[in-house]
Formats: C-alpha cells, structure tokens, sequence
C-alpha cells in the first residue's frame, strides 16, 4: 500500500511542476514584433529555461540577459545565460546586475523589453545602493534568512537596500515598453515580492524596512542602516511616470500548479482539498498543524472524509538553532512525521518546486507509517533530528528523498497528505 500511495503521490509533484515549465507558461505571454527592438531580460532560478521559451517562440530577433541560479543554465542562442549564487549573493550576480543596467540604458519608445522573473531572483540580482558593499549584501542576506521573517518581510528589506530592484530595474527601461513574465514563488503572488519587484512600482518605504530589521533584531551594517535611516533606499512607487507602459502577467502560480495535481489525483479516484495556496509561518509549527488535520480527518472525519488528499502551498520559514542539513520541505515534514506518531493511515510528500530545498540538491521527502519505526531501527531519535535542523539527514538516512536537483521553474513549496 504505501509504495502505490508514495507513487501517487510523487506523480501529483511531478505534474505540478510540469505544468509550471517555461515552455509550457510562457509562449502564450510573448509580446508581439515590436517597430524596434525586443531585449530580454531576467533573474531567477527559472529564468534561463524562460528565456529559452522565448527564444524558440520568439516573432523577431532578441538579444539580452539573464541571470539564473548555478545548476540552472540552459543553452541558448542569442541570450547571454549568467549563473550566479543563492540564497546568499556573490559577485557574478552583482556584475550581471550592472550590465543588465546598462543594456536598457537609451532605448526608445519603439523597443520593447521582456522582462523574465521568477523565484530566486532577489540574490541573482544583488546591486545594492552606493555605498553598501557586496560582503555588506551577502551579512545582510545571511542574517535574514536566519531571522524567522518571512518572504514579503525579507524582501521589503531587500527592495530598500537594492539599486535595481523595488521598480527600478522597469524606471531604468524608460520610455520603452516593458512586459514583465512572472513565474510566482510568493504566497499571495504579489509581483513586488517576486525577486523583490525589479519591474513593478513598490508602495512600501524605507521606514517599513527599517521597522522590520529591529521587529528581528537584525545586526545591519552602519551603511545599510544609514541607507534605510535617511530615506536614500526609498524605492520606486506605483505611480511613477517611467512605469506607466509597463505591463504585468503571472504565467505560473502556486495555485495553479496545485489545481494540476488535484485533477491528476481525482483522476485516480481519490478525492483532493487544495486548503491554500499560500501557508507561511515556522515549517515545523506548520507540520503540527497539518498532523493535527490529518489525524482529525482520520480519526473523526472531519472536516473531509477519507479517503482522501490534502494538498497545500506558500513557503514557511526555518529558524535555523542546529548544525544539521536541512530545508524548509523537510522540516516540515519530519514534525508533521513526529507529530502523527506513525499514524497507520497518513503517508505525505513535502517538496520545493524548483528541485531544491535550502542547500541540498534535493526537492524533498516522503512520511510513511513506517517511518517512524525505520527511523528508530537505525538509531535515528526523530525528534532530536528535528532540533538539530537536520530534516535532510533524517530522510537520506531512511532513503525517502524527492527529486535529484534543479527543475528550472519555481512555484513554491508543494505538500501533499493523503489519508486512507
């Protein structure tokens, strides 16, 4: 029985991220022929197989740049691919940042540029304000993602402290056209949080940035704090003229990825509750409370009848106290595990869409009833993993790792629960 259920389960992880590929999503979205020229550019984990979309489906020539995550190049013709570092961001990303810049430097009212975003786009972009360092962006970078804050916080920070993104990557294009292609990682899918907005108007300040650093107690280099202090961060607002021919689509979302898998699962005859799109909080705070809905559906059949899957996105936050290798799918995973005690009935798969979770080249993980009982077997004390941070060396241990590397898209975390 579990075997078939893991394999079910994998198969609605697998149709959800195919349904968010970039030759998939993007070819509808292509703007027409422009009078003048058509310049893509672009950051994130999916933007090189983006780009690689357009130039296949493209009605004209195209030339430009884009910037995706090491491990997430694919070849292509006429658009230069950058790799460079995440989450944490190193000086190729900051020199693609600046000749991205420079490329949409004069261009006219006749060009057009297509701009490709999606997750991971905020630390493959790091040009921060004059003054603030590289070394000073990567502290920075570290410090939140260690914090608990979660992703529209961060990236609040992030716009205020950024010399291209918060709208001034689409202000640097003007008078030309820009339509922005966004492959949505964000809970909500709020553009100015997809690699913290390059493209779309910003309608936070610097004092909401300021005010997020000290809520976390974030120990911010002088300059940077000067930077948000003083106003000089301040990003670019909605109503900015230079953005008034700017154009926005969501190609891809959580939601709809998850609406894929919910037809492949109903398709199996199982029936599927999609409960949101966009969970957030602490993974393993979340791992309780999806135990407990579990346990609840199993036990009393409320508030669905079994049997059936649960299915969930958004992107939970660790904070990080072990030594352990972990990532936000698998620490959600092993307290939803511990939690559910081996529960006979409830097997689950917890993934990140683009093939990675935290540092590890690996999605995921998959909870069994045996689960428990392997773990112990092997001298492994789940809750003590758990504590450790160390949700990847649980699972790798137990052979129940999801995904071998990178997807080249990204929509966010996917869970899936199914209860028999």
């Amino acid at each position: 029985m579990s075997d078939a259920v893991v394999d079910l389960l994998r198969q609605a992880f697998d149709a959800a991220v195919a349904s968010a590929q970039p030759q998939v999503c993007v070819p509808p979205f292509i703007p027409a022929a422009p009078k003048g020229r058509l310049i893509v550019v672009g950051a994130g984990k999916a933007s090189a197989a983006m780009a690689r979309a357009v130039e296949w489906h493209a009605p004209c020539a195209v030339s430009g740049l884009v910037v995706t995550r090491y491990g997430h190049a694919v070849d292509c013709d006429h658009i230069e691919i950058v790799q460079a570092a995440h989450p944490v961001p190193d000086e190729a990303g900051m020199q693609a940042a600046e000749r991205m810049l420079q490329m949409v430097q004069g261009l006219s009212a006749d060009d057009v540029v297509l701009c490709l975003i999606s997750g991971g786009g905020s630390a493959l972009l790091p040009l921060p304000m004059p003054g603030i360092s590289l070394a000073d962006k990567q502290a920075i970078s570290r410090a939140l993602l260690r914090c608990g804050a979660n992703i529209g916080e961060i990236n609040t920070v992030r716009r205020h402290l950024s010399a291209i993104k918060g709208g001034r990557l689409a202000a640097a294009c003007a008078p030309a056209q820009v339509v922005s292609l966004l492959i949505s990682d964000v809970p909500g899918d709020k553009p100015i949080d997809i690699a913290s907005g390059p493209t779309v108007g910003d309608p936070s300040t610097c004092a909401d940035a300021l005010a997020i650093v000290q809520r976390y107690g974030i120990d911010m280099p002088p300059v940077a704090l000067a930077c948000l202090q003083s106003g000089q961060g301040e990003s670019v607002k909605p109503d900015d003229p230079r953005l008034q021919r700017n154009t926005v689509h969501i190609v891809s979302s959580p939601q709809m990825a998850l609406e894929v898998a919910a037809r492949l699962i109903e398709q199996a005859g199982l029936r599927a509750h999609i409960l949101s799109d966009a969970i957030e909080g602490e993974a393993r705070d979340v791992g309780q409370v999806m135990a407990a809905i579990a346990v609840q559906v199993a036990e009393r059949g409320q508030p669905f009848q079994a049997p059936c899957v649960l299915l969930s996105g958004g992107e939970t936050t660790v904070t990080v106290t072990g030594d352990g290798r972990g990532g936000r799918n698998v620490e959600f995973l092993l307290s939803f595990g511990v939690a559910t005690q081996g529960h006979p009935r409830i097997h689950a798969l917890a993934a990140d869409t683009d093939g990675i979770d935290g540092q590890e080249e690996t999605a995921g993980a998959y909870w069994t009833p045996q689960s428990m009982a392997r773990a112990h077997a092997l001298g492994l004390n789940p809750m003590a993993e758990l504590d450790r941070n160390n949700g990847h060396g649980f699972f790798e241990a137990l052979g129940q790792q999801v995904g071998d590397g990178p997807t080249r898209t990204n929509v966010n975390d996917f869970r899936a629960i199914y209860i028999a």
